[in-house]
């Protein structure tokens, strides 16, 4: 069985977060996001590419078995409400608590953004959001969620943003991970990512900083509060466009701790309306934030900020310093957008881009190179004199990071998303290279097929379990010492077997012929050869025993693979069986006239053909043997010079 991953969205570029995986005979769609680059049809993922989604309305409802939501970014659920209320998905929809509670805030100020701001034609409604939302069914972290009798899920802690989680699927024998973004290290207000060591067909991770190792995350707050110190102590406007859930409080919480201990008076204000009810819900959810929010929680609410004001609009011309956070923040409209219009012409003010802008935004013209100026549209177009500082803030894993999942993990396959394709091509050639694990990045619409695993369940039987036991002894007595010769019979492979009534079992190799009412057939090598020990005595030559020993002893002194055992009448090593040979008719014998006969001993071999090497070698060895330069050995007594 394969797994297949169609990817409708996030594939070799950030945006639109959209991906459908089959798997056993289910199909999971993980997140529903929206580009924040375009306006046009590219800003919704094309959802016509799903299999079996051409049956009229309720054609997604057959083609999904459910919709699974990592966290509340626009890129990641801001196609959510369009999808279930405009396209008609009616299934089950999966996500955790903070996710469920803050996604609607988002989906609702992007709506007012888009249709009373910027007069778009309406995509989805107030009265969509809501509905959607009753679809939705909230998870705790590593709750196992049974979707069906065959589909089961599972949530693990992602840091990033509030209630950002992993979501682990698995369907029969075939498992799979989509990590949404995630963080591999702490910061002020979240904790790092959690994950399980599980057992993984595939992978599918964000790679935003495939290629970057970021630096000490005080190096950068310590860079980030002296520009903005800078800023206003020579009477300049800071304008911070960030999201209002995630990178904002961490800032607000790094600003108000900074303004504490340096006694300023200069006023951070956040843009009203959604931060508002935001701080209210990180209020409420402090269970799902760092370690260090938690334990100070009972005397000090971090999300209380003291500094912190609401803006108004009237202010963005009022004189005088100050820090703004608005929204969104990539300035792709909204207010951010507005605040700068006003204040990029300035040289005294200062605007940090605190993370990562797509393609298409304002916020990714600055970050590309200082513009002098940017055009908005064909008729607007704004002089940018202001001060442009990007800092690495953003809540996104780096390289490291992402190396550093992908081999704890250790799946059989990876597939990488919403990252920058020339920067995904460089990650997934590590992946491959230092990992060894096959890793693809396929483009928006593209699908990727991978084998799944799949299991058998059977039986033992009693003779191949017995076969197992650690340790299984074989005594053979020996007759050179007079001692017994031990080996280990133990077997590690057996064969498996489908029983007329189905069921499958592992049974030993001695069990197979007789299940099939065969005789073994067995392929194997003889030879018989001439050693040559001089001119003795014939009563001498057919000694057997004692030319056994003798030859026992030399291939004692000569082989170091495989044990030497003497017996009565025969030498073993391995399969390999040797005896002397007093047959003249043998017919596996080869025989030189050149030589005299009496002065030969016929050494005749049988084995299996898996052990022709050391056959070969032993057979070589005695053939070289020489009876005279075998100091010590009773065989000098019997030489022609005697």
């Amino acid at each position: 069985m394969a797994i297949d991953c169609l990817i409708l969205g996030a594939g070799q570029e950030v945006g639109k977060s959209c991906v459908v995986v089959s798997i056993n005979g289910k199909r999971i769609m993980f997140d529903c996001g929206m580009h924040m680059g375009y306006l046009d049809h590219r800003r919704y993922p094309d959802f016509s590419l799903i299999p079996n989604s051409d049956q009229g309305r309720s054609g997604f409802d057959h083609a999904i078995d459910c919709i699974i939501i990592t966290h509340f970014h626009l890129d990641h659920v801001g196609a959510l409400a369009y999808f279930t209320e405009v396209c008609g998905y009616r299934g089950p929809i999966y996500m955790t608590y903070p996710t469920k509670a803050l996604s609607p805030l988002m989906l609702e100020d992007y709506r007012k953004v888009m249709i009373e701001r910027r007069g778009e034609e309406e995509q989805f409604t107030s009265d969509h959001i809501a509905e959607c939302m009753k679809k939705v069914i909230a998870v705790d972290l590593k709750q196992t969620v049974q979707v069906d009798k065959d589909l089961q899920i599972r949530a693990y802690y992602a840091g990033h943003v509030l209630g950002a989680a992993m979501f682990y699927a698995k369907v029969g024998d075939s498992a799979i991970l989509y990590t949404g973004d995630y963080n591999m290290t702490p910061d002020r207000h979240l904790g790092a990512a959690q994950i399980d060591r599980l057992h993984l067909d595939l992978v599918i991770s964000e790679s935003t900083y495939a290629t970057t190792i970021r630096d000490s995350k005080y190096g950068r707050e310590r860079e980030f509060l002296k520009a903005v110190h800078k800023c206003i102590s020579g009477g300049g406007k800071v304008l911070i466009p960030t999201f209002a859930l995630g990178r904002a409080q961490e800032l607000c919480i790094l600003l108000e701790d900074y303004w504490e201990r340096m006694n300023l008076k200069v006023p951070i204000y956040f843009s009203a309306g959604l931060t508002v009810q935001a701080n209210m819900y990180y209020k409420m959810l402090i269970s799902w934030t760092s370690q260090r929010i938690k334990e100070t929680y009972l005397t000090h609410n971090a999300f209380d900020f003291k500094y912190v004001k609401d803006f108004d609009r009237s202010m963005i011309d009022a004189p005088g310093p100050c820090v703004l956070f608005a929204t969104p923040g990539m300035i792709s409209g909204g207010f951010s957008l507005e605040v700068f219009k006003h204040w990029a012409p300035s040289e005294m003010n200062l605007i940090t881009l605190p993370g990562y802008c797509v393609a298409g935004t304002i916020g990714h013209k600055l970050m590309s190179g200082k513009p002098s100026k940017v055009d908005l549209d064909k008729d607007t177009c704004v002089d940018v004199r202001c001060q442009i500082h990007q800092l690495s803030f953003s809540p996104h894993t780096d390289a490291k990071g992402i190396m550093d999942l992908i081999k704890f993990l250790s799946p059989k396959h990876v597939i990488l998303v919403h990252g920058e394709k020339p920067k995904m091509a460089t990650l997934k050639g590590r992946i491959q290279s230092e990992l060894g694990i096959p890793c693809y990045d396929p483009a928006n619409n593209e699908t990727v097929s991978i084998q799944s695993t799949q299991y058998v369940k059977a039986v033992a039987s009693d003779a191949f379990a017995r076969s197992c036991l650690n340790p299984n002894f074989k005594f053979l007595k020996s007759s050179s010492d007079n001692g017994l010769q031990v080996t280990d019979e133990r077997v590690s492979e057996g064969i498996f077997v489908l029983e007329k009534s189905q069921k499958a079992k592992v049974v030993h190799q001695d069990e197979l012929l007789l299940m099939l009412g065969e005789k073994e057939h067995k392929v194997a090598h003889a030879f018989c050869f001439p050693v040559h020990i001089g001119n003795v005595e014939s009563s001498e030559r057919s000694d057997t025993g004692f030319w056994l020993s003798l030859l026992s002893a030399r291939l004692s002194d000569e082989i170091s693979a495989g044990i030497v055992q003497a017996f009565e009448e025969h030498i073993q090593v391995e399969s390999f069986h040797l005896s002397i040979c007093l047959n003249d008719s043998c017919p596996h014998r080869i025989t030189d006239n050149s030589q005299n006969k009496s002065e030969l001993v016929f050494c005749c071999c049988t084995w299996s053909v898996e052990d022709e090497k050391i056959a070969w070698k032993i057979i070589s060895i005695l053939k070289n043997f020489n009876l005279n330069s075998t100091s010590g050995q009773p065989g000098q007594l019997h030489t022609s010079n005697n």
